[in-house]
């Protein structure tokens, strides 16, 4: 994983990202040596689970439909489906 300084990012960010798409390895980005954000690789297939992992809404209601799980509040596909007549 590579390191860049917010202002190498801002004068060559077309050179960052070129070299992150390339290596396929994250470029972290410091400002006054701590680190602030990432430049990450993806494919493009990927972009909606990428930005789904990261949106605080998704993520809670991905935890609830586990607790839901764990607690056994849920149903059967099958079921429900039949239920619905379909």
């Amino acid at each position: 994983m590579s390191t860049v300084s917010i202002r190498e990012l801002s004068r060559n960010a077309s050179g960052v990202v070129r070299d992150v798409a390339a290596t396929g390895r994250p470029a972290v980005v410091t400002k006054h040596g701590v680190p602030v954000a990432a430049v990450v690789p993806f494919d493009a297939a990927d972009l909606e689970d990428f930005i789904l992992a990261k949106a605080p809404q998704y993520l809670a209601d991905m935890a609830a439909a586990d607790e839901d799980l764990r607690e056994g509040r849920t149903e059967n596909a099958d079921k429900v489906f039949e239920e619905l007549g379909l």
